[in-house]
């Protein structure tokens, strides 16, 4: 008997811009997926990673999609949560049945050729069906002013730039230690001043890292040079993914990442100004210099709120945190690094042990 080979059945590739990878938390917001968080919240951001077969053709030393990182790319973890794959359409009819309780959108773009072409198509799918504000997470090395320009025409209103290092050293040293490394410093910030340009004061961020290597001192001339050009800092706190380049680096001690999310919202919200910081000879953050009762009060009060610990995000409509993004920056397991909901007396004395603020006024 002769047997004739039928020709293998094969799926078609599930890459964008028809499929993307969801963030866990944003499945279990639409119904995609079951789970609970240990305490309930409100919870309406949704964030997007584009997918494809190759990944993303970056390779930073502490990221979970590094290329180099072992593993399928849609094997590999991208901030320590899970990304499940699923239609860009049937996400967009889900987020038209979840309207009224969505806050944003964040697409986070990777560095691959397809990136810019695939973003705008998913943006405009999502835009048919829902009206939600959106921000994207850019990829530099794919974008121009115009391409920038272009996000802004089809409805974007954010845009969000990983700088990650907060130094030019530091972006070199984890970020371009590659062969033919397409990251480029100066690429970053054409794009953050070409992006403030287009969206405005307010409309642009910078993802600030805290944990590659940078002092205290490193991380205030951040937080000035955004703050003088209206661009937010949203601080992340390195949280080692395992088998990355950086899989083994201890994060930052609790009381050293308190301090640095007090003294960002003084800068940013306060007006605080830098002689005001004082740091010791290796650069870490030593004092406070509150030489009044008003300043000494408004300290404290600031760290009493709350909300300087609260989770960096892209605001809703509303002007309240649109994206908030649990577990982030810390296992499940850890104590609060940012808080995706206002801190309750619970979480406020906890953060004051944690701070140790008496310690950096009398400094």
């Amino acid at each position: 008997m002769e047997v004739i080979a039928s020709e293998a059945i094969t799926s078609p590739p599930q890459v964008s811009p028809d499929w993307v990878r969801l963030s866990g938390a944003s499945a279990m917001a639409l119904r995609l997926a079951s789970g609970r968080f240990s305490r309930d919240f409100d919870f309406g951001g949704i964030n997007l990673l584009l997918n494809y077969d190759e990944g993303c053709l970056s390779d930073c030393a502490y990221c979970g999609l590094a290329r180099t990182r072992p593993g399928h790319y849609e094997e590999k973890s991208f901030i320590r949560v899970d990304w499940p794959l699923v239609e860009t359409d049937v996400l967009a009819e889900r987020m038209a049945e979840h309207k009224d309780s969505l806050t944003r959108l964040c697409i986070s773009m990777v560095t691959h050729a397809r990136a810019f072409k695939d973003t705008v198509d998913i943006t405009e799918r999502v835009a048919r069906k829902v009206d939600t504000p959106m921000s994207i997470l850019v990829a530099p090395p794919t974008l121009n002013y115009d391409r920038l320009k272009t996000f802004r025409e089809v409805g974007v209103d954010m845009i969000g730039i990983g700088l990650d290092a907060v130094t030019e050293e530091l972006f070199r040293q984890k970020r371009t230690d590659v062969p033919n490394g397409g990251l480029k410093w100066d690429n970053y910030w054409n794009v953050v001043e070409w992006s403030r340009q287009l969206f405005g004061p307010w409309k642009v961020n910078c993802h600030t890292l805290v944990g590659l290597g940078e002092t205290d001192y490193d991380m205030a001339q951040m937080f000035f040079r955004l703050k003088s050009m209206e661009v937010f800092s949203y601080l992340f706190n390195f949280n080692p993914e395992p088998d990355s380049r950086m899989g083994h680096q201890p994060v930052a001690p609790l009381t050293r990442w308190r301090r640095i999310q007090l003294m960002k919202t003084l800068i940013e919200e306060y007006d605080l100004a830098a002689d005001r910081l004082t740091f010791d000879d290796a650069g870490a953050l030593c004092g406070l210099r509150a030489d009044s009762p008003q300043l000494d009060h408004m300290i404290r009060r600031v760290a009493a709120q709350g909300t300087a610990f609260m989770t960096d995000g892209c605001p809703s409509s509303g002007g309240e945190p649109g994206c908030t993004r649990p577990y982030g920056s810390y296992k499940p397991s850890d104590p609060y690094r940012d808080y995706p909901f206002q801190p309750d007396v619970d979480d406020l004395a906890a953060i004051r042990g944690e701070l140790r603020l008496d310690e950096l006024l009398r400094a």
